[in-house]
């Protein structure tokens, strides 16, 4: 769960829950309200919870019943954060974003689940609601790992490819070229995108033997509707030509409406000592997903997404000063995506990637990022309180535009606090300042690291 706002020289302001549709620099005051509900809940009580929040998910809450009976391992910690704020794309926006965390299983053998949620409203009639879960059962025997969000909302997309060209598909500033010789007018601005978006994807691994391998299968489906260009003018001279509907006509997309529905195969491995906070231990994760017409896409097409995370420890008397390594890349490598399911950046299952920039700023067929940052604690003895210090880079494709990995790789940089809830897991609040490119700057509030 990560609230943000990104500014950028050309006006744009872009702060909210999971990167979609946030509040502006001055309504951020609001966020530090927050509520801390931690208390012991029987059986019946976490059973209902687990039913009502993770209904898609079936069986999940079974296994409440096979909880150790130390009262400790029956403890889920939930963190209420309320939105308010506005900006021109949203007028006023209010809602909650809830999250929680729990054992389902004895603490000895069990890695902690964790969920994050969000319900907004804003005044021009967009709704906004998520909800996102990483569950491991008793014994760490199952992984499922779900993303499921109903979007009626808005969103700038800045075309395809990293670099200063990024804003259009092709043709520099002569915008682009719609037929021989004849360029459209360039656009150099964010081009706000409406839309209607659901997604609903989950994915189930079983551990293999007593190791810390997992591999399973999953079924994702994203759907966008009610897709209207903001900017797309076809009745002037010459016609303004968005990078969606220059795209979507070129490939043979309804670019006001496109399905991508597939299955996918999963293999990770994970040997981390917390799964909110780590210390120390690697996760590695594959999603290999195939997309086909048969199942519902609107045209076929396969991706691969690899991303590797590891801990290091700088300290042997403190162990949370440590630096964290974040790499993924998402690869369009067969048929051809929809211009909104093509990898961008913060399009990560919890959206936390790219902090500096708004969610979507870099899209291409090909998408490369990577993390570095430096945890260390800010008191001497206790650690409650904590900082961080960190840098990230981002580079796309754009086929068209001939921008291949690493042509161009727009970086940010960023400092923040924390501030410690549970220390037995690790459960926080952080808060964080960020720069990049082009004068892209964010502020951003949620629960636990990043990553």
């Amino acid at each position: 769960m990560a609230f943000r706002t990104s500014s950028r020289k050309e006006h744009l302001i872009f702060i909210g829950a999971d990167q979609h549709n946030p509040p502006n620099l001055f309504s951020f005051s609001f966020f530090f309200v927050k509520l801390l509900v931690h208390q012991e809940i029987n059986k019946l009580k976490i059973r209902a919870l687990v039913l009502v929040c993770f209904l898609p998910i079936c069986g999940a809450h079974a296994q409440i019943d096979s909880l150790s009976s130390s009262q400790s391992d029956r403890k889920v910690n939930l963190l209420l954060l309320p939105v308010l704020g506005s900006n021109p794309a949203t007028g006023l926006m209010f809602g909650v974003a809830p999250s929680a965390n729990w054992l389902m299983g004895p603490r000895e053998t069990t890695s902690i689940s964790n969920a994050t949620s969000s319900i907004l409203y804003t005044t021009k009639n967009q709704f906004i609601a998520t909800l996102k879960s990483s569950i491991l059962l008793k014994d760490d025997r199952w992984s499922l790992i779900g993303d499921y969000r109903f979007f009626i909302t808005s969103q700038p997309t800045f075309g395809l490819g990293t670099g200063p060209q990024s804003s259009k598909l092709v043709g520099g500033d002569l915008g682009i070229e719609y037929d021989d010789g004849l360029f459209s007018q360039g656009i150099n601005d964010p081009q706000f995108m409406e839309f209607n978006f659901f997604r609903f994807h989950e994915t189930v691994m079983m551990r293999i033997s007593d190791t810390r391998f997992f591999t399973g299968i999953g079924y994702h489906l994203d759907i966008h509707s009610k897709i209207n260009d903001q900017l797309l003018d076809l009745d002037t001279i010459p016609p303004a030509i968005t990078s969606h509907f220059a795209y979507s006509t070129s490939y043979g997309f309804d670019p006001t409406r496109y399905i991508t529905s597939g299955i996918s195969l999963n293999a990770s491995y994970d040997t981390r000592d917390n799964t909110l906070t780590p210390y120390e231990g690697k996760y590695i994760f594959l999603n290999l997903r195939v997309n086909p017409t048969w199942l519902g896409s609107t045209k076929s097409s396969t991706t691969l997404w690899t991303e590797y995370r590891e801990y290091f420890s700088l300290s042997k008397k403190r162990e949370s000063n440590i630096l964290a390594l974040w790499l993924y890349g998402n690869f369009q490598i067969g048929g051809t995506l929809p211009y909104l399911d093509l990898p961008a950046l913060g399009w990560d299952q919890y959206g936390r990637s790219g902090r500096a920039y708004p969610q979507g700023r870099f899209r291409g067929q090909h998408l490369l990022y990577g993390e570095l940052e430096w945890r260390f604690p800010l008191q001497r003895e206790k650690e409650k309180w904590s900082g961080a210090v960190f840098i990230n880079a981002t580079t796309a494709s754009n086929n068209d535009a001939n921008i291949k990995l690493f042509s161009y790789v727009n970086p940010g940089i960023g400092c923040g606090v924390r501030y410690t809830l549970d220390t037995k897991n690790r459960s926080k609040i952080d808060l964080d300042f960020a720069h990049g490119s082009y004068g892209a700057q964010g502020i951003y509030l949620g629960g636990n690291e990043a990553f």
